[in-house]
């Protein structure tokens, strides 16, 4: 039977509307405005999401650049830029009407799909599991890049619908390898860290061997952090770095200060 009630194909078809309600209205210098992501326009972004999604409804990829850009780090650059290049000549309402063909189909086939598709074991950006995960991620990145799109046009804005939740609560399982592995927390050491703002979370990591988000907040952490919404997903999406926040005063650390300060600056969990 088809999976209509998965949840994330609402999810989806909810944050593809709200890209494309966005961006449909953009003048010609918005869309060539540049964002957070290195070496991307406002039109880059949706470029990339539509490339995504062409890669998955099996469409081939374009030919990598041969000459790698400057920001350009990793192989998944190189194949991010190759579904981009091509589109940064055209104009931005030709680029947002393929989005919304491109996603349009992407949900017809979503909602042909069946529990046991959902269920099955595949590829995923963090390694095998399920296609719904896959698909749980993809509504993590279209929210991500939305947030990049406003903040280079200020338009803030997505905080109060599904897909910002799940964004958020998406990260929690990757602040153990940010607090742990990226930021170097020794062993026997906590860290709290206070989300204040549209959607308010106490996580917390406790370094027992091995650095683990705990549900058991500790009421004398090594290191408190204190930072608002967007300065979270920013920082754990690694659209600002921690010195640049810091200095913003947009993060308050309390207890260990260098360790705070080192936490910070390795936030960055997405590539």
């Amino acid at each position: 039977m088809p999976a209509m009630s998965e949840p994330v194909i609402d999810m989806l078809a909810d944050e593809w509307k709200a890209i494309s309600e966005l961006c449909r209205p953009l003048t010609d210098a918005q869309w060539d405005l540049p964002t957070d992501l290195p070496g991307w326009s406002v039109k880059d972004n949706v470029a990339h999401m539509i490339g995504t999604e062409r890669m998955l409804a099996g469409d081939p990829a374009p030919p990598v650049p041969e000459d790698a850009l400057a920001h350009i780090r990793n192989d998944i650059g190189k194949f991010n830029e190759a579904w981009i290049t091509p589109r940064r000549a055209l104009p931005g309402p030709e680029v947002i009407a393929e989005f919304d063909t491109v996603t349009s189909s992407r949900l017809e086939t979503l909602r042909a799909m069946s529990t046991e598709d959902f269920d099955k074991l595949g590829f995923t950006p963090e390694g095998e599991a399920p296609y719904r995960r896959f698909m749980e991620i993809r509504v993590f990145d279209c929210w991500m890049h939305e947030q990049d799109i406003r903040r280079a046009i200020d338009q803030p804005g997505g905080w109060d619908r599904a897909a910002a939740t799940q964004s958020i609560d998406h990260l929690r399982s990757g602040l153990g390898y940010a607090v742990g592995k990226r930021g170097g927390a020794p062993d026997g050491s906590s860290v709290v860290i206070d989300v204040t703002g549209p959607i308010p979370r106490q996580l917390a990591v406790v370094v027992d061997g091995r650095a683990a988000v705990v549900d058991d907040i500790p009421t004398d952490p090594t290191v408190r952090l204190t930072l608002d919404t967007e300065t979270y997903m920013a920082l754990m999406g690694g659209r600002w770095t921690g010195p640049d926040a810091r200095a913003q005063g947009k993060v308050t650390i309390a207890g260990d200060t260098a360790l705070g300060e080192q936490l910070v600056d390795h936030l960055a969990f997405t590539i």
